[in-house]
């Protein structure tokens, strides 16, 4: 008995798609994740912390933020996806350059600067706090019975049509 696999050209097809989704799903997950830049190996820190320098590197991390910033609308500042790259290699620059001048990242000195930025660019994003009010009683009367009678209706409908179907048995 010989044994053939055929396989049908649509489900050839569909395999095909349901690989390269997931092939498609892994590379933008990875690439989103921002998992690239992290490194879990403990750093050996020889030398002390420069931070006459490291407030120079900042400021250098800091300009090319603003440059980058000084691009997107103001009115889209708030919105972080128009802008998510341009922070991730300002804050990937300021953990590099704090490593480089032998400091801790974050540290104090870092901190009080990535504080700055963010109250230049971002100081308006505060969001308005939503009050919620309970709904008039009238309103919240309808809520409330509209499933629970129809809950009813459904378990009282359930019941007559097995009650009917064995006196037709």
């Amino acid at each position: 008995m010989n044994a053939e696999i055929i396989m049908d050209t649509n489900t050839y097809l569909v395999l095909k798609l349901y690989v390269v989704g997931i092939m498609a799903n892994t590379l933008m997950t990875t690439g989103l994740s921002a998992t690239e830049n992290i490194d879990t190996r403990p750093k050996i820190r020889t030398s002390r912390c420069n931070e006459t320098m490291l407030l120079m590197e900042m400021e250098r991390c800091g300009d090319q933020f603003k440059k980058h910033m000084l691009k997107v609308d103001q009115m889209k500042w708030c919105n972080l996806t128009h802008f998510i790259r341009d922070y991730n290699i300002f804050s990937y620059c300021t953990e590099q350059s704090s490593e480089s001048m032998g400091c801790y990242w974050p540290n104090p000195l870092v901190e009080s600067y990535i504080i700055h930025i963010h109250k230049l660019f971002f100081s308006n994003c505060t969001l308005d706090h939503i009050i919620w009010v309970d709904p008039p009683d009238n309103l919240l009367i309808i809520l409330i019975f509209v499933p629970v009678f129809l809950t009813l209706s459904m378990i009282a409908l359930v019941v007559w049509c097995s009650r009917r179907s064995d006196t037709l048995a």
